[in-house]
């Protein structure tokens, strides 16, 4: 008997995934690590949250209706609100109003609605604003609060974080190290750094959710976390008074929040498996290579724009093999 194909009329059955569904699954997923963020900065950790995810709002809005000169309203999809989400989980909870508002014009003028708005930017927008915010402002953005500061905003006591004591310790100060959090105190998050990179298990909550809903795979996330703690490991090795081991690689600065939901943007991350596999192993490389031999104490941000640039490649690199496609012999 010989086999047919049958295309019958629409409606055809699909998955039920929408990019709405999407972004607010993803949301969902960054509630953890934001109550964290209220736990350990207060007032400051709502304000910068609140004013970053306000202004990305706004700017999307006013830029495709009054810019763009389009009717559909792009705001309800959520992805300018995981923008000011992510944006504001990557500053530190004492920056003022009017650099947060900077930064959320930046991330969604410039990185996302100049190259035609969501699923266009090849670079993931957040990231974008953090990085320009970071250059345009390096004392305000590497001041950071001590936790435990619920009621202070703007007057807020400052402290080193613990990618400030590892960067010294690079540089010689070889009590550094000893100057670190404990492992746990790491993984829950009572230290200094960005409001919302600093609870590792409230982030790992998030990450579970996120792979129980099929929103990502475990591709990127693992295989960054993976490579950094190898290469961390490596290092600490081969000299343990100079280099931090391997979890402290992996539970300080904002490597979690990255691996977890920056490099996983749909629209700037690969679509193969194999491709993913490339992309977070050269992320986490370029991360530990950063933060070890760079001038910067965190290398993430960093990391994953250079391997957004590279996603192209990487896609073009890592075809599936076509439907019916019959293996060449060599």
């Amino acid at each position: 008997m010989e086999n047919k194909f049958i295309v019958s009329l629409s409606p055809h059955v699909h998955s039920g995934d929408s990019v709405r569904k999407n972004m607010y699954g993803v949301l969902i997923a960054l509630v953890p690590a934001f109550i964290m963020s209220l736990v350990f900065f207060g007032l400051g950790a709502l304000v910068v949250t609140a004013t970053s995810v306000a202004a990305c709002v706004f700017f999307e809005w006013a830029i495709v209706k009054f810019l763009m000169k389009k009717d559909t309203c792009t705001v309800c999809d959520g992805s300018a609100i995981i923008t000011g989400v992510l944006l504001a989980f990557n500053l530190p909870s004492n920056l003022p109003i009017w650099i947060i508002i900077i930064g959320a014009l930046f991330a969604i003028g410039v990185g996302k609605m100049s190259f035609g708005g969501l699923g266009n930017n090849p670079f993931n927008p957040a990231l974008l604003g953090r990085v320009f915010l970071l250059l345009s402002f390096p004392v305000q953005m590497t001041t950071w609060p001590e936790v435990g500061q619920l009621m202070t905003y703007m007057d807020a006591t400052t402290a080193a974080t613990p990618l400030a004591l590892m960067s010294s310790a690079i540089h010689g100060d070889t009590s550094a190290l000893q100057q670190l959090p404990d492992v746990w105190q790491l993984f829950v998050g009572n230290n200094g750094g960005c409001i919302g990179e600093v609870s590792v298990i409230a982030l790992l909550i998030g990450l579970v959710y996120m792979l129980c809903r099929k929103i990502i795979t475990w591709h990127i996330p693992v295989s960054i976390m993976v490579t950094v703690f190898v290469f961390g490991y490596i290092m600490h090795f081969a000299d343990p008074t100079k280099y931090a081991n391997g979890f402290v690689q992996l539970f300080t600065g904002g490597l979690m929040l990255g691996a977890i939901f920056m490099a996983t943007d749909y629209a700037t991350s690969p679509m193969s498996h194999k491709g993913m596999l490339i992309y977070g192993v050269s992320i986490g490389v370029l991360t530990v290579i950063i933060r070890l031999f760079g001038a910067y104490p965190e290398g993430m941000s960093f990391a994953i724009l250079i391997m957004n640039a590279f996603t192209p490649l990487i896609n073009n690199y890592c075809k599936p093999k076509r439907f019916g496609e019959v293996a060449k012999k060599k």
